[in-house]
Order: C-alpha cells, then sequence, then structure tokens
C-alpha cells in the first residue's frame, strides 16, 4: 500500500477533500493531510487567496517542510489546485518520490515557473476539466501536457474531464462533479496500487 501527502487546495482542509483522503484510506493507504491553513476555510478561492496572501510565502513554505520532516522519502505527493504547488516540488525534488496526483493545476517542468526536470521514473497523473478556467486557460494544461510528452505515457497520464468547473473533486463544494470525481478517484486510486 502506498503513503500519500495530500495539500489542501486555497480553500483550506475542507470536509470534501478529507472525504477524498478517507476515500483512499479505505483502499488502504496511509493519507497524511496537513492543514496549512490551521483550521481556516474559505467560502471562496478569492478569500482562500486573500489568506494565504496574508500568510506569505515563507510562512506557507515553512509549514509545508514541517508537514513532511518527519515523513519517509518514499511518498505519493498529491495535491489539489493550490495544493498542486508544494506536492509537485517535493515529487521533483525530494529524492525517494513513488508518484504525484496533481488535480486541477500543473506547473511546468522546464522555464521560469519550472522546479526543474521530471525525476526519472517516477508515475504522475494529472487531473482536470477541460474548460476549467484556472486549470485550461491559465497554463495549466500546456504544462501537463508538456510533462506527458517529455515523460512519455508509460509513466506520465493527463486525464481530461468534460466541464468547466474547478475544484470538481471537492464534494462539499458546489463546484462538486460526482462523476468526474468518481473517475478522478478511481484512477487515482490505479496508480496508488502500482507503486
Amino acid at each position: 500500500m502506498a503513503e500519500v501527502l495530500l495539500f489542501h487546495h486555497i480553500q483550506g482542509l475542507t470536509e470534501g477533500v478529507r472525504a477524498f483522503a478517507d476515500e483512499l484510506r479505505d483502499a488502504g493507504h496511509t493519507v497524511h493531510t496537513p492543514d496549512l491553513f490551521d483550521g481556516r476555510t474559505f467560502g471562496s478561492i478569492e478569500d482562500g487567496f486573500a489568506y494565504a496572501g496574508e500568510l506569505g510565502d515563507d510562512a506557507v513554505a515553512e509549514r509545508v517542510g514541517k508537514a513532511v520532516r518527519d515523513l519517509p522519502d518514499t511518498l505519493v505527493y498529491a495535491g489539489f489546485s493550490w495544493g498542486v504547488g508544494p506536492a509537485q516540488r517535493l515529487a521533483q525534488t525530494r529524492p525517494g518520490a513513488r508518484g504525484a496526483l496533481l488535480y486541477q493545476a500543473c506547473y511546468p517542468i522546464t522555464g521560469d515557473w519550472a522546479f526543474g526536470p521530471w525525476p526519472d521514473g517516477v508515475p504522475v497523473q494529472i487531473h482536470g476539466e477541460d474548460d476549467d478556467p484556472f486549470f485550461a486557460h491559465e497554463g495549466d494544461l500546456d504544462a501537463a501536457r508538456q510533462i506527458v510528452q517529455t515523460v512519455g505515457p508509460e509513466l506520465a497520464e493527463l486525464f481530461l474531464y468534460p466541464g468547466d468547473r474547478h475544484l470538481f473533486a471537492d464534494r462539499s463544494l458546489p463546484s462538486y462533479d460526482p462523476a468526474a470525481a468518481e473517475l478522478l478517484t478511481r484512477r487515482s486510486l490505479e496508480l496508488l496500487a502500482r507503486v
């Protein structure tokens, strides 16, 4: 069974993120869900970004470091949207990663926003809706395609779902898309079963 470090999205560690983690646990995996916002959740993406801005990048980075400090190297790193940043950075820079699950966001592996090249042998899945204004229209989808093209389909998979919802796998939000979320969960479990 895999050990997963799952980072929440910009609205915080919501009940929907907790429920998703529980689904992975029910399949036998160990899932860590650090709360980078100290228990605070937000009713909108904008409010979450305002709070993250108040915290500042250094404080967030310190919290991420604290979350991973006592965990083994052999983790699968996962994140929803804003949480993809720390998940993808750790997957690419912390030796020993077993895999990555990137939901509704993706960073390029070259250029100014890159964390560096994708590590050899580390499988990754990237999930998003094909008309999501954040994922599909702000460069994330292009970054995801770059990873698949560079790493190859044997390790890198991009899954697009029809729709324009962001955070569609969080059952506690109005953007929840049950059919897409069920498929995302099933595909995620398939990756976890392989690592």
